[in-house]
């Protein structure tokens, strides 16, 4: 909740500098806006911000000093850097400053802006500042921000919102850009681009190709909406389908696609073209598949977007797969995994050798968690080398090395090269073939560490993965320390969840993998303008950990099967998947349906 001011309306300047008597908090006073409450402590700034954390456990001393060693190149703030890097969270950070002025902090995941006061600040000047309006109370017009002492944010606030007096309140600008996201809908403007191009669908084709190209040409506007509001949805993936009558967009939102815009059949062949314009592809070749990439900036940020295209009997489809270069690293903890979980995956971080395998399909968030592990890892005395395809996360201290084919630069060149640039960590983005385990086997076997994804269906399953490939078995017991298997499953939206009763089929499901009822009962979610109508927001991961016990090192060599592996590592303590999904239904962090979809249950 936001909290409200219970004191008496005083002359502006004097309860701003009752508030903060800072210099900067000084300047925000002078422009009228004030925070939401005043200081309980003023003139106490409280201990640096690395301190603060490191005394939470939230950090290490070793991660802050990394972060100020970084920050003396980058000069970015402290708490910026160490978000960037994955070792502490945008909340911590928010946290830490609602402490140290005193000042309000909300959970824009739980408040949902008034729509009347969104309207009064320009998006412009909401993007630009990273804050929002959230409603008016007391006759000011609150408005969370994600650092109220710049007298840069303050000043423009109060004069885009004028005469409205304005009291600020503190959120991490992660929510705040997601609540920007969900307030303004760049799509709003689709139905006049719609129309301009069906006033000029009667040219001849000629003419229209030539204003795929041109800067004012409607089908130019509408790829530009297409992908900014694919970008602020959080979406992983966009989907332009040709069909009989009509050309469907659609998002992949949180691992699952949704309807977005039907747009008239005609537009297809012309947005398609205008996107392999954009990609450097063949805009005459449409009877074979094409790649291409591209680069936009959406709201000041860079998006990769990668391009696929394939013919069909309706015309070409064309996948865009966006890629954030500043998203913000998980940790861990971030990501799901249970407490026993991680401190077992802790254990095996701390070896000196061998390799640890993440397993899953496609979309399971790997790379994700491969990333958070090497955060865990990133200290100035390791040399760390990454080679993947493509490079998805930038480290700024770690050195990473991009697939290129065409220059000779596949898995396995490139891991060679890396073994000759005395690397302490590896980590090789996908094993694909059989050449590229063997040297990561090797590489382990010399006393690297060797980071690695493969895809299976489960922990057991990837073993029988190395074995397909020709490794031999007691080489596979010798490296691999362990394997983490893992399905990402979406989170119920808290905003708007509800009760309800499972079907008979899922309840079926549920009683047999020996769920129990969640004390709260069973709930889901509505659909709101937080979650973009879906129930749900953002996706919690799932993991099963099997380290490389003596029981289990006997099973694999001695030619065991997948299953009797799978049994050896559950009676050794390993949690399957579906006991995790089961155990987030009972804490009602997802749905049954949730498990049944996303994890593979014989």
């Amino acid at each position: 909740m936001i909290r409200r001011r219970s004191e008496p309306e005083e002359p502006r300047l004097e309860v701003a500098r009752a508030a903060a008597p800072t210099d900067l908090a000084e300047a925000v006073a002078a422009n009228g806006a004030v925070p939401a409450r005043p200081r309980s402590r003023p003139g106490d700034r409280g201990a640096p911000l690395g301190e603060r954390l490191v005394a939470r456990g939230l950090v290490s001393r070793a991660q802050v000093s990394e972060a100020l060693l970084q920050q003396v190149a980058s000069g970015k703030l402290i708490g910026a850097l160490l978000v960037e890097l994955g070792m502490v969270s945008e909340r911590a950070v928010a946290e830490y400053l609602s402490e140290q002025l005193d000042i309000p902090l909300v959970d824009l995941r739980r408040v949902d802006p008034d729509p009347e006061a969104v309207s009064r600040l320009p998006e412009s000047v909401a993007r630009s500042l990273t804050a929002i309006a959230l409603r008016e109370v007391d006759g000011r017009l609150e408005v969370a921000v994600a650092d109220p002492l710049d007298p840069r944010v303050a000043s423009e606030v109060v004069t885009a919102l004028a005469p409205l007096p304005v009291s600020l309140i503190i959120a991490p600008p992660g929510d705040i850009r997601r609540a920007i996201d969900n307030s303004y809908r760049a799509l709003a403007g689709v139905q006049s681009l719609v129309e301009e191009f069906q006033a000029a669908e009667s040219l001849r084709q000629v003419e229209i190709a030539t204003r795929v190209v041109s800067d004012d040409a409607p089908v130019v506007h509408l790829v530009d909406i297409i992908v900014t509001q694919g970008a602020r949805d959080r979406a992983s993936d966009i989907h332009i389908e040709p069909q009989s009558d009509r050309v469907r967009i659609r998002f992949r939102i949180d691992g699952a696609l949704h309807d977005v815009l039907a747009l008239p059949a005609a537009m297809g062949p012309a947005l398609v073209s205008r996107i392999k314009i954009l990609a450097n592809m063949n805009i005459v070749e449409r009877r074979r598949p094409q790649d291409g990439q591209m680069v936009k900036e959406i709201d000041s940020r860079p998006i990769d977007v990668r391009v696929a295209t394939s013919p069909t009997i309706w015309g070409e489809k064309a996948v865009l797969r966006l890629l954030d270069r500043n998203r913000t690293l998980y940790r861990l903890e971030e990501l799901g995994m249970p407490a026993q979980v991680y401190e077992q995956y802790a254990k095996i971080l701390r070896t000196p050798y061998g390799m640890l395998i993440c397993a899953g399909p496609t979309g399971s968030g790997k790379t994700t968690t491969l990333y958070g592990t090497l955060g865990e890892m990133n200290q100035a005395e390791r040399n760390i080398t990454t080679i993947e395809d493509p490079v998805e996360y930038t480290f700024s201290s770690i050195n990473q090395i991009q697939i290129n084919e065409q220059a000779g630069i596949t898995f396995a060149a490139g891991l060679r090269a890396i073994l000759r640039q005395d690397p302490d960590v590896i980590l090789v983005g996908e094993i694909r073939d059989a050449e590229t385990a063997r040297i990561a086997v090797e590489s382990a076997l010399t006393g690297h560490f060797v980071l690695s994804s493969i895809h299976g269906t489960d922990a057991s399953s990837a073993l029988q993965r190395f074995v397909e490939m020709g490794i031999e078995p007691f080489l596979i017991a010798s490296t691999v320390n362990g394997v983490v298997s893992q399905r990402l499953l979406r989170r119920i939206c808290d905003q708007c969840r509800e009760p309800y009763e499972p079907s008979i089929e899922e309840l079926a499901f549920y009683s047999e993998a020996g769920g129990r009822a969640p004390a709260r009962g069973f709930s889901q979610g509505r659909g709101c303008n937080f979650c973009a109508r879906t129930g749900f927001l953002e996706r919690v991961g799932v993991f099963e950990l099997l380290r490389m016990t003596n029981s289990i090192k006997k099973q694999l060599i001695g030619g065991g099967s997948v299953d009797e592996i799978r049994d050896t590592a559950v009676q050794d303590g390993t949690r399957t998947l579906r006991d995790s999904g089961i155990a987030l239904v009972e804490d009602g962090t997802t749905t049954i349906g949730e498990i049944i979809s996303s994890i593979y249950v014989l």
